[in-house]
């Protein structure tokens, strides 16, 4: 089913049906064994009261053949048809048709019910028994006396148990009657539980696009809490993404306004160059600024995939491979600055995002080698120190002040008097990459080579 509210009413209501109906039935039966042993015992009750009416008066009585039994006449009200109230002045509802015998220690009959038959009821024997007489189901209980005589009750059993299945379905009433009552209590309950989702769903569908401050939802139940709660966490996720994206966007706009200007300026001046030299000058200056836009263009994206909070999918990566492919895709910068690699890799694998740590590497050599003087110096070290994989990249460059370190982090920050072309992001790329691989990064002088030494550090597979 695909409603909560819906599989629960089914569920309960369906749960308390069937556990009423066994109670039911449980209770039926019970209410018929109770109420035949009731009649049972009245039964029994009703040969002892009159054996202790009428056996010292039989014992005083002449034996003898002529004489005729005793009829008496038991009264059963309307004719032995339970009247339809209770309490009547002709009786009560719950009265049977008995019958009474005594008989004496031969079987002759001494005194008999005109509400009974005239043959005997039942053998002579002391207990119950159920007898067939004239078509007619008869409950018979017999009692022998002191004085040898035998005094036998019976009762209908049609009335009997009309009486029984009467007091057994009355146990059953205020179950039937709790059925609804609580299928209606459910209903209201469910319902009303129900309403804290709706509510939640009720504002969340009337929000706006722009709209991602965290639901003011209270008072909801426990349940829901965390419902609300991963929907308030993700609407900061997404606040926070969307505000680097206009950062990114207002950055960007910003800072290539002035390269994209000098561009068009270098296309006006090769559009008008009088000479060969004047022209090739130009051209120069073009394809300079294309290269520096399509460099700042690649990094912005590079920057908003590192920066946007997506969880691509993450493995153990080799970071000495990654090192040596960065190396090999940066070699030709290395021969134009007639550059010396000193590289020293030992074998270590992070886990993580394999394309991110690529850009990071990337950078980190890139700015190096762009960094040093021509002829120098670029040394890479990748090792495993206590329990974490730190790579170490120097450079024979100017470094950067003590004092400037943090704001190199910065998107578009750049260093005055550097003399070199950049756009200031790729810092910022390292930082958000080590920051989402739980890293950390420290920049300090190199000992060795003087310029900038960059210490990243991850943690191993």
């Amino acid at each position: 089913m695909n409603s909560i509210r819906r599989l629960l009413l089914v569920a309960l209501i369906g749960t308390m049906l069937v556990v009423i109906a066994i109670a039911a039935a449980f209770s039926y039966r019970a209410g018929l064994q109770e109420s035949n042993e009731l009649f049972d015992a009245k039964l029994a009750h009703s040969a002892r009261v009159l054996m202790s009416l009428v056996d010292d008066a039989l014992r005083a009585q002449p034996a003898g053949d002529g004489l005729p039994p005793v009829v008496i006449q038991v009264w059963h009200g309307d004719d032995g048809n339970m009247p339809t109230a209770l309490v009547s002045a002709g009786g009560h509802a719950y009265e049977t048709k008995l019958a009474f015998q005594a008989r004496a220690a031969d079987g002759r009959l001494l005194l008999r019910s005109e509400s009974g038959p005239e043959r005997q009821f039942a053998p002579l024997e002391s207990g119950f028994v159920n007898v067939d007489i004239d078509g007619q189901q008869w409950r018979v209980f017999t009692l022998r006396a002191p004085s040898g005589h035998w005094y036998q009750a019976g009762e209908l059993s049609d009335i009997r148990a009309e009486i029984a299945e009467e007091i057994a379905a009355g146990t059953l009433t205020p179950l039937l009657v709790a059925l609804p009552t609580l299928a209606l209590l459910v209903w209201v309950v469910i319902t009303w539980a129900c309403g804290f989702l709706v509510r939640v769903s009720n504002e969340i569908h009337a929000r706006e696009v722009d709209r991602l401050s965290p639901l003011a939802i209270r008072r909801v139940p426990v349940e829901i809490q965390g419902l609300v709660s991963a929907v308030n966490e993700l609407l900061a996720r997404l606040q926070a993404a969307l505000g680097r994206e206009r950062q990114l966007i207002a950055d960007a706009a910003h800072e290539l306004r002035t390269p994209v200007a000098a561009l068009r300026i270098h296309a006006e001046n090769l559009r008008s160059a009088g000479t060969e030299a004047e022209r090739e000058e130009s051209q120069r200056r073009v394809e300079e600024g294309v290269r520096r836009l399509e460099r700042a263009m690649a990094q912005m994206l590079t920057l908003s995939r590192v920066e946007s909070g997506a969880r691509p999918a993450r493995g153990d990566v080799d970071l000495r491979d990654v090192v040596r492919s960065r190396m090999d895709d940066l070699g030709h910068l290395a021969i134009e600055r007639n550059l010396h690699i000193d590289l020293r890799l030992d074998a270590a694998r992070v886990p993580g995002d394999r394309l991110a740590l690529e850009a990071m590497v990337r950078n980190l050599l890139e700015n190096a080698m762009r960094y040093s003087p021509a002829g120098g110096t670029v040394a890479v070290q990748l090792a495993v120190r206590e329990g974490r994989a730190v790579l170490l990249v120097e450079d024979a460059g100017p470094g950067i002040p003590a004092d400037a370190r943090e704001r190199v982090f910065e998107r578009f920050h750049r260093e005055l008097g550097t003399a070199v072309e950049g756009s200031g992001l790729g810092l910022s790329i390292v930082a958000q990459v080590i920051k989402s691989h739980a890293g950390t990064i420290a920049l300090d002088r190199s000992p060795g080579l003087g310029g900038l030494r960059a210490r990243v550090t991850l943690p191993i597979a």
